[in-house]
């Protein structure tokens, strides 16, 4: 027996690899740098797992959310293994530097792009040596790299600085654009590339387009939470409805346990209200787009969409999350034509406008007149310019890749021309990143609007042509009752667990009829 199966069998108790999953440990324990694009629930996590146990030195995990690498370290130390651990901002200061003291002792650490840039901790890297490095939901770094983290896109140049270790990209969702910005940024341009079919099989898709008022739509989803089979995600574009929702759904569900989830909340109470829902403590969330990536959470039967999301991919991530354990899932959107103003704005407000821009340049500009440079705190930077500090990460990497700010947040010395062409190139870029998330939303909004499988149609752009299932696929292709109750015979033979388990969660009747 080879020592990856020993460790697959002894380490990790699986007897067999899924789909998938050797051909990337094997291409990773060669030295090959690996893009892996494998469907949720797929168990990509193993991907850097098993070589962690087998490499010498440290595996590194960029991870995007601190709740996720809680659970995942959580999971490695209670089922595989106790040489793992995370860095993040939960933690007192002594316990970070007491994991960079013993740093050697462990095979796995978890950590987000923003710490990775920290001086300490790429010294305490390169004093145990690190052999691979995974980014886990890989995705983040062209959906999240342009905008609010742009950490993401830095992670190249601090690869090189540890000596080039092999590379894994992991996502559940990337389309052949995202595939490409994922291998622009990390500057590999020889990297092997494992991608899988996404299609979730065990999904149905519904999408309920109605005219109903904001009052019409709360009671239609308070039955459809009463009603369908639980546990549920409800996501929400706006965190204040996210809360005021949960808050109705308490009134008028009588057994539901209910709670509300978004980034705004302090971090203690989004980490309890996730290990609550983990542990079937909670059955509905009410959440934004911060909750449930990574969840470790296999018996989700239904996601909810009461705002769409801004784009296909993060439809598809959060759809995701329901049914790993294979069993029939449904995906239920909520469908207004005023819905739509919601996102877009949101989308509006997320990127700085022209005459924000200038208005830092010229701030900039006085301060090194007055002999001033910016202070090293975010949040007093912040103050200072009167910005959002999302949009101030943006910023702050667009002036660092044009020379107006180094590394440290020291100006360059003034030079008119430079300057100018920074700004020029600043704001076009605002622009045209403003234009792509106009024109994403407006991919989402013509996929719920269409007459065609809503399956294939949601596969089209990821280069996957998905034909109609012949039963319990979408509402565009006659998803009804009575074609549920007169399928064939012979085909009721070989689906009957899948339409009895389906019949009982989704409340066909009820879903069509409204």
């Amino acid at each position: 027996m080879d020592i990856v199966k020993e460790k697959l069998q002894k380490t990790f108790h699986h007897q067999s690899f899924q789909k998938g999953q050797e051909p990337i440990i094997k291409d990773i324990l060669s030295g090959n740098d690996v893009l892996g694009v494998l469907p949720t629930g797929s168990g990509k996590s193993l991907c850097y797992q098993l070589p962690a146990t087998i490499l010498p030195g440290l595996t590194v995990v960029i991870s995007p959310l601190i709740s996720l690498m809680i659970d995942q370290v959580r999971q490695i130390k209670a089922y595989y293994f106790k040489e793992v651990a995370a860095l993040h901002s939960f933690q007192q200061m002594e316990e970070r530097k007491y994991i960079l003291k013993d740093l050697a002792k462990y095979k796995l650490l978890f950590l987000s792009p923003e710490l990775l840039q920290q001086s300490e901790i790429i010294s305490s890297f390169k004093r145990v040596g690190v052999s691979l490095i995974c980014i886990d939901e890989a995705h983040c770094i062209s959906q999240w790299g342009y905008d609010f983290r742009p950490d993401y896109l830095r992670l190249h140049s601090v690869i090189k600085e540890l000596g080039t270790p092999t590379i894994l990209a992991l996502t559940g969702t990337a389309t052949p654009e995202i595939q490409q910005d994922i291998m622009t940024y990390l500057q590999t341009p020889s990297i092997k590339m494992h991608i899988h079919s996404i299609e979730k099989k065990n999904m149905t898709f519904v999408v309920e387009r109605s005219q109903l008022s904001e009052l019409k739509k709360k009671e239609r989803l308070a039955y459809l939470a009463g009603s369908l089979q639980k546990p549920i995600l409800i996501y929400f574009t706006s965190r204040k409805k996210s809360e005021e929702i949960a808050a109705y759904l308490a009134e008028k569900i009588k057994f539901g346990r209910i709670a509300f989830y978004h980034a705004g909340m302090q971090p203690e109470d989004r980490l309890k209200i996730q290990e609550q829902f983990i542990y079937d403590q909670l059955d509905i969330i009410c959440c934004t787009s911060a909750f449930g990536m990574g969840i470790d959470k296999s018996n989700i039967r239904t996601v909810i969409h009461y705002h769409p999301p801004t784009q296909l991919e993060s439809f598809l991530q959060e759809v995701g999350r329901a049914g790993r354990d294979g069993k029939p899932c449904l995906s239920l959107q909520l469908y207004r034509d005023n819905d739509i103003h919601i996102p877009l704005s949101m989308i509006d407000n997320e990127l700085p406008t022209q005459y924000e821009v200038e208005t830092i340049f010229r701030r900039l500009q006085q301060l090194q007149k007055e002999g001033k440079q910016l202070p090293k705190n975010t949040a007093s930077i912040v103050n200072l310019l009167e910005m959002e500090e999302t949009k101030w990460r943006l910023l702050q990497y667009q002036l660092e890749l044009y020379q107006i700010l180094n590394n440290d947040l020291q100006m360059y010395p003034f030079d008119r021309e430079k300057w100018l062409i920074a700004l020029d190139r600043i704001q076009t870029f605002c622009e045209d990143r403003l234009k792509y998330k106009r024109k994403k939303m407006w991919e989402m909004i013509n996929w719920l609007t269409s007459e065609e499988c809503l399956r294939h149609a949601l596969y089209k752009p990821f280069k996957e042509e998905i034909p109609p299932k012949d039963y319990q696929c979408c509402s565009n292709c006659g998803f009804t009752e009575s074609d549920f109750q007169q399928t064939n015979i012979s085909h009721v033979a070989n689906e009957k667990n899948w339409q009895k388990n389906l019949k009982e969660i989704f409340l066909m009747k009820e879903i069509n009829n409204a």
